[in-house]
């Protein structure tokens, strides 16, 4: 009989699997032309893949879905005495210290699939729009004040081009970035 740890552990493995498949398949077919059979005939049946991905969409946006969530728990979550901003950049290292070929993958699916890459955006600006009412709220501004909402959106810019060019030295810049603009928000010049 199989152990829970050895069954979990089976199961993620046959769940990667399936995302490697459908990724490498959607980055050289498209997303569009793309089945579930093609899927499946590269690792397992139909059913197996549906019963791990319900939707081929879900499919498609399950591994940046995951991805969201933890930054959305990172910001949640963070650590007594943190700022949303020191929150940010303790999850960029993380992500970037745990990324993989799937990540490569995922980020070469979504280049040819505009279509894609639109699903995660507005996932990502979800996430990003959580930012900025915790960062609101961490400033005793309104949520819809310029500021939280400029510092929203240039969070948004910044964790899509980290992302996308994973290097500790864009984090480093990233977020000198993001602190200039909160600093200038604040009324004090950049750099102080």
């Amino acid at each position: 009989m199989m152990s829970e740890g050895l069954r979990e552990r089976s199961k993620a493995r046959r769940r990667e699997a399936i995302l490697r498949a459908a990724y490498e398949l959607f980055a050289d077919h498209g997303f569009e032309a793309t089945t579930i059979a093609d899927i499946a005939a590269a690792e397992v049946s139909p059913r197996t893949v549906t019963l791990y991905f319900p939707s081929k969409l879900e499919l498609a946006t399950s591994h940046f879905d995951a991805m969201a969530d933890r930054l959305a728990t990172a910001l949640r979550e963070r650590k007594e005495g943190w700022t949303t901003l020191d929150a940010l950049e303790a999850w960029l290292r993380a992500d970037i210290a745990e990324a993989d070929d799937l990540d490569d993958l995922h980020d070469r699916m979504l280049d040819l699939n505009p279509q894609l890459r639109a699903v995660t955006n507005v996932r990502l600006t979800e996430v990003i729009q959580e930012g900025a009412r915790i960062l609101a709220e961490e400033r005793g501004d309104a949520p819809d004040d310029f500021g939280p909402r400029m510092a929203a959106a240039a969070a948004a810019a910044v964790v899509s081009e980290v992302c996308h060019h994973a290097q500790e030295a864009n984090i480093d810049r990233a977020i000198a970035f993001l602190r200039a603009g909160l600093a200038t928000l604040d009324g004090e010049p950049a750099g102080s």
